[in-house]
Formats: C-alpha cells, sequence, structure tokens
C-alpha cells in the first residue's frame, strides 16, 4: 500500500477513535448518582470454583458484581473469604435478597447485607413461588417503600407489568430491573413487545434485564431494544469456559449499544433490493 493511502487510513482511524471515545464518554451508565463503567452487571454464585469466578469477573469488565449474603462465608483462595475475594476486583458490590419470599424476609436481609457490606445499595428480590421464581409484585412493593425510607439505593427485580413499576418509582426506586424470562432458564428476552412497552413508557428511567439471559445475542439485543445494561449470572458461571463467555457478553453488550446509537434500519413486509434498479443498464434478451 503506498504511503500516502496508508497515512490516509491511519488519519481515519484516528477520527473513528475519536467518535467512539467521544460516545463512550457521554453515554455512560448513572445509577443513583453514580457512574458506572460497564452495563454488565455480573453475579458471583455457581461458578466451578472462586478463582474462575475472579477471572470471569476481570474479563467482563463488569463495573458491579451481585453477592447474597449467605455466600459470604465461603471460603475463598488461600484461606481468603469470598468477600476479600470481590474486595480485590476492585468492583462495586450489590448486594441481593436472593431467596427471600416475603417482604419482612427481605427487608431483614437488606438491613443485615448494609452492615456486613457497608453500603446502602441493595438488588431487591421477592420470591412468589420457587417453580418460576418469578417476583411477588406485593411483596416486592411493600419491601421496597421501607427500604427506601431507610435510606436505601433500591433496584428491584421485577417483571414488565408498568402498574406495578409506576408503584416502584412512587416508593423511591430510580431503577428498574426487569426479567427477561424465569431466572436460570436462558430462554432470552421472551417477552418481547412488552419489554419494548415498559422501554418507550419510562424514556427516562435506568432499566436493566436481569435474568433468563443465556447467550451473548440475547444481551445484545437487549441492548438493540434501548435498555441500558444487563444482569445475568447462570449463562457465564455454568458456560464451558466461564472466562470466555464473559468476555463475550462483554463485546455484545458493547456491540448492542452501539447498534442502538446507530439508528437500526426499519423493519419491511416484503423485499427491498439493496442495489437500486434506477441507472442500471437493460438487455432485451430477445434479440441476438
Amino acid at each position: 500500500m503506498p504511503r500516502t493511502d496508508i497515512l490516509k487510513r491511519n488519519v481515519w482511524l484516528d477520527s473513528m477513535n475519536i467518535v467512539e471515545k467521544n460516545i463512550s464518554d457521554a453515554d455512560t451508565l448513572e445509577l443513583y448518582g453514580v457512574k458506572v463503567p460497564s452495563r454488565l452487571l455480573l453475579g458471583t454464585a455457581r461458578y466451578p470454583s472462586p478463582a474462575i469466578m475472579c477471572e470471569a469477573v476481570k474479563a467482563s469488565q463488569a463495573g458491579i458484581v451481585t453477592v447474597s449474603l449467605r455466600r459470604e462465608t465461603v471460603r475463598g483462595t488461600a484461606g481468603q473469604s469470598f468477600l476479600d475475594l470481590i474486595s480485590d476486583l476492585g468492583v462495586r458490590v450489590l448486594p441481593n435478597t436472593a431467596g427471600c419470599h416475603t417482604a419482612k424476609e427481605a427487608i431483614t436481609t437488606a438491613l443485615m447485607a448494609r452492615e456486613l457490606f457497608e453500603t446502602k445499595w441493595i438488588k431487591l428480590e421477592v420470591i412468589a413461588n420457587t417453580d418460576t421464581l418469578q417476583p411477588d409484585l406485593f411483596g416486592l412493593i411493600e419491601a421496597a417503600r421501607e427500604l427506601s425510607a431507610q435510606g436505601f439505593h433500591v433496584l428491584p427485580y421485577t417483571t414488565e407489568d408498568l402498574s406495578a413499576a409506576e408503584r416502584l418509582l412512587a416508593c423511591g426506586c430510580r431503577v428498574l430491573m426487569p426479567w427477561g424470562s424465569p431466572i436460570g432458564s436462558g430462554r432470552g428476552l421472551i417477552n418481547h413487545y412488552s419489554l419494548v412497552t415498559m422501554r418507550n413508557y419510562f424514556p427516562d428511567i435506568p432499566l436493566i434485564i436481569d435474568a433468563g439471559v443465556g447467550v451473548p445475542s440475547h444481551a445484545c439485543r437487549a441492548m438493540e431494544m434501548g435498555f441500558d445494561a444487563v444482569l445475568l449470572n447462570t449463562a457465564v458461571a455454568r458456560a464451558g469456559d466461564p472466562v470466555a463467555m464473559a468476555r463475550a457478553f462483554a463485546k455484545a453488550i458493547e456491540a448492542g449499544r452501539m447498534s442502538f446509537h446507530a439508528g437500526q434500519m426499519e423493519q419491511q413486509d416484503m423485499a427491498s433490493p439493496s442495489t437500486p434498479v434506477a441507472g442500471t443498464p437493460f438487455f432485451d434478451l430477445g434479440k441476438t
């Protein structure tokens, strides 16, 4: 390649890098007044080992990891506690109330988590039943109201129900975390229409897809739909190679967000030629 062409190419690449950097700088996720460095939130359960969990978190570049209160007692490597392992990663800890089936149980767990992890952030879960792990919206709203009154920054795991979402916001929640599909199912975004409706109904509220994401394309699709972030656990933890899968999810979320900003083409029911017919030569094949 001639030197002039190489220089032109390098100038073009530099300009593209500047554009991407400017988009990235202006497109920072903010939750409860805190700028979060990544739109991927990662869980810390079900990994083959604590060491693999740590490597997966690093590969994902996640800025927030969720932890369950009962898992703090699990020993890590070289005698480290689980909390020590997480602290060494340099990420924000988001305790959750996983496994709680009543508002009272969730509130008690949140209060204990605040003392142990020294944070007022809480991912609030109140589960309706053990078969679907669907949120109990009545208990969720009750717990969110109480915890918000006590100064917690509540991130509620909810459904795409708009009336429940409005009540959670009225309770003081400034973030909503609708499920994509049941926890650990890997089914992806099964209620596409309802999720799009929710995104359009709350254009200024951070919405994080939580639960059911199974493969990177699910996460990419959520970002293309305009959701602000994705929280997942099982899809990485139970993958054949959790570290490689964590890296794949990071790239998928980045690609989905870029696609959202780029402006996607409108879908059509009929074919539309990508090569225009106007201006092309026509031949009369019936004559020789």
